[in-house]
């Protein structure tokens, strides 16, 4: 047994006087989609809903254990590291400043002064994050206060792998294939280091975060020139130095990049088919799957669904991404002649499972036409096979712009 391996049982085995081993259960919904033994690593039923917790822990721990006056725990965190990092904060009975950006939604903020409680002062400081991380570490400088990083400190690694310690025993042995997100690397990277070669990896990233992939193909840390924030808990713009020397050894081809509408229709699917609520980091894994069919049909495969920390006021826009992934809601700008009439021929093309979802009409003065914002659910993707030849066919002009980056952000 490694050291690494020895140490993050030794982590695993602290933890227990804190809180209890998360559950590892067979997916049946799953398991038979995929025609493989699907298990889910449920981190996303923590004390504080997310694997960040361990990380935390661990580190804090070993500062203490050294002995001396408490330091003040210092983080910058829009999220699960803040709540973990403030739970933590209570249970040693220690002062943590948690500095969070101003647009940290009230539920995040609220969260964790539930789980810091008196032992937590929370700093609101700048719109961005980078600005929010530069404020904890001045503040570490000028006060001498202990900077906990949320992935990038060998302590906090240490701890994430203890995830796979309870996988390992639960099972009794290592299964065929792990799946599991991948934001800073702590987690990734604590899990694959104590699992060595016992067993297939495939990490999982956002698109629009894929700052491991990057690293791997330059053969070192790149920050990325824009992130897509949706998936925030695995959204990071560069991969950290000592996560990444755990990971440079992978192949890129281990690294699945998930489109973040189409992992909305996975968030969606384990909401109303599981009854599991998962962040769309936490849902990565189980997205992942469906681009690893070939690769895991008749295998043992555990999907670590990292975080369920969501807040419900963003199920509509997860709603509305899944749908227009799935192709059962489109958006168009639809040219209607400004006669009487005109109106009532376009809904008589309508089917009967068409519905729409969204109008805004101005008539024009002084002109022929008018243009329509539009937007149309129905049931089945093939009825828009049916619908648009027949707008056509009846001189409607109409413009699709269900996909268009720039249309949509400002008009949908």
């Amino acid at each position: 047994m490694s050291d690494f391996q020895q140490k993050a049982r030794a982590a695993e085995a602290a933890m227990r006087e804190v809180f209890d081993a998360t559950p590892l259960q067979r997916n049946e919904h799953l398991s038979e989609r995929y025609d493989a033994n699907i298990l889910l690593k449920r981190e996303d039923l923590t004390p504080v809903r997310s694997y960040k917790l361990r990380g935390a822990f661990n580190a804090m721990r070993k500062v203490l254990a050294r002995g001396g006056d408490a330091p003040v725990f210092v983080c910058a965190s829009a999220g699960n590291h803040a709540q973990g990092v403030a739970f933590m904060c209570r249970h040693f009975g220690v002062e943590g400043v948690i500095f969070m950006p101003v647009t940290t939604p009230q539920q995040k903020i609220g969260k964790t002064r539930i789980f810091g409680g008196d032992n937590v002062r929370i700093e609101l400081t700048g719109d961005y994050f980078d600005v929010t991380l530069a404020s904890a570490q001045d503040y570490c400088a000028r006060h001498g206060g202990h900077f906990l990083s949320p992935f990038d400190d060998e302590d906090v690694i240490e701890g994430q792998a203890s995830v796979m310690v309870e996988i390992e025993r639960d099972l009794g042995g290592m299964p065929d294939h792990i799946v599991m997100p991948v934001g800073g690397g702590g987690l990734s990277s604590g899990v694959t280091s104590y699992v060595a070669d016992r067993a297939d990896i495939t990490l999982v990233e956002p698109a629009g975060g894929a700052s491991l992939k990057a690293a791997l193909m330059a053969g070192a840390p790149v920050r990325l020139d824009h992130v897509d924030n949706f998936a925030d808990g695995a959204a990071v713009a560069q991969i950290g130095a000592r996560t990444f020397a755990r990971l440079a050894h992978l192949d890129p081809g281990q690294v699945v990049t998930v489109n973040e509408d189409r992992l909305c229709t996975t968030m969606i699917e384990m909401l109303n088919i599981e009854g599991i609520v998962l962040e769309p980091a936490g849902a990565l894994a189980v997205d992942a799957l469906k681009d690893m069919r070939n690769r895991i049909r008749g295998k043992t495969v555990v999907c670590v669904t990292s975080g369920g920390n969501f807040d419900f006021e963003r199920l509509p826009e997860v709603k509305e991404r899944a749908q227009r992934h799935s192709g059962v809601k489109k958006y168009f700008i639809l040219r209607l002649p400004q006669r009487p009439g005109a109106l009532k021929d376009f809904l008589a093309l309508l089917g009967p499972e068409d519905d729409i979802a969204r109008f805004e009409y101005l008539k024009k003065s002084a002109r022929n036409f008018g243009s329509v914002l539009i937007g149309i659910e129905t049931s089945r993707t093939e009825n828009f096979d049916r619908l648009l030849p027949a707008l056509t066919d009846a001189g409607f002009t109409y413009r699709d712009i269900t996909d268009d980056q720039v249309l949509a952000e400002f008009l949908i």
